[in-house]
């Protein structure tokens, strides 16, 4: 793993919460992003090399909907960064880490990503994130 990538939070209105940042940051957010497959809606913010994303669920029964009726809005994943997701995958899973998928799949701000169970990781839900290669 090379760093952390981002900080993912769950929010319930993701235009609260983008004007919340903005004045917290002193920024406006460099990218919305709607993600089907996660059944949310995103808000990127950069700081340095730092960046947050903000996720609002765009459906009752998605992971982030499910989290906030549980938890409330916060901190809901750390992301980290890799430069082969699929042997970083390898690795954990050789660990005893148990992942969330099988492979990995488009997610936002043109990444790859796999999820690590928070059970398997002193219960934070971490992410895996590999830059697409749009080269091709």
């Amino acid at each position: 793993m090379n760093k952390i990538e981002h900080i993912g939070i769950a929010v319930k209105d993701l235009d609260v919460s983008n004007n919340l940042y903005t004045q917290l940051l002193g920024i406006l957010p460099y990218k919305m992003e709607v993600v089907e497959s996660e059944r949310v809606n995103t808000s990127f913010f950069k700081t340095g090399p730092n960046k947050i994303e903000l996720l609002q669920a765009t459906d009752e029964n998605s992971a982030i909907a499910k989290f906030i009726a549980k938890r409330g809005e916060g901190v809901h994943h750390i992301a980290f960064a890799v430069d082969d997701i699929v042997a970083e995958m390898n690795r954990l899973r050789d660990k005893g880490f148990i992942l969330l998928n099988e492979k990995p799949k488009k997610g936002a701000d043109n990444k790859l990503v796999a999820f690590v169970h928070p059970k398997s990781s002193n219960g934070v839900l971490i992410e895996l994130c590999q830059e697409i290669d749009n080269k091709d």
